[in-house]
């Protein structure tokens, strides 16, 4: 599973962050490893350098072998939150995606 990270100007992209992200990422979704070829993680904050409620979003989205792609959005007040809650997000899809699958 290959993940890359993408960030806006306003969001800082150090190599410690995508070292943290990265791990927290592969932790949390090791049970799809298998049927995810790669990961698309965008965060931006979308009310530029304003300091706003739920202004930084996570986008991530997933390609699927051999299926369609998942994309899944979450916003919150830092990275940190956005990114735990679009990985909550795309866990609860996956989810859905693979019992559709064994039921059918």
């Amino acid at each position: 599973m290959k993940i890359q990270i993408n960030t806006d100007k306003n969001i800082s992209n150090s190599e410690e962050f995508q070292i943290w992200l990265t791990a927290l990422i592969s932790d949390e979704l090791i049970r799809y490893a298998d049927n995810i070829t790669r990961l698309e993680v965008h965060l931006s904050s979308e009310d530029g350098s304003k300091s706003r409620t739920n202004n930084i979003k996570c986008m991530i989205e997933a390609r699927l072998e051999g299926k369609q792609p998942i994309a899944v959005a979450n916003n919150s007040d830092t990275n940190e939150k956005a990114v735990h809650g679009a990985v909550e997000k795309l866990k609860s899809s996956l989810e859905t995606k693979q019992g559709r699958l064994n039921n059918h």
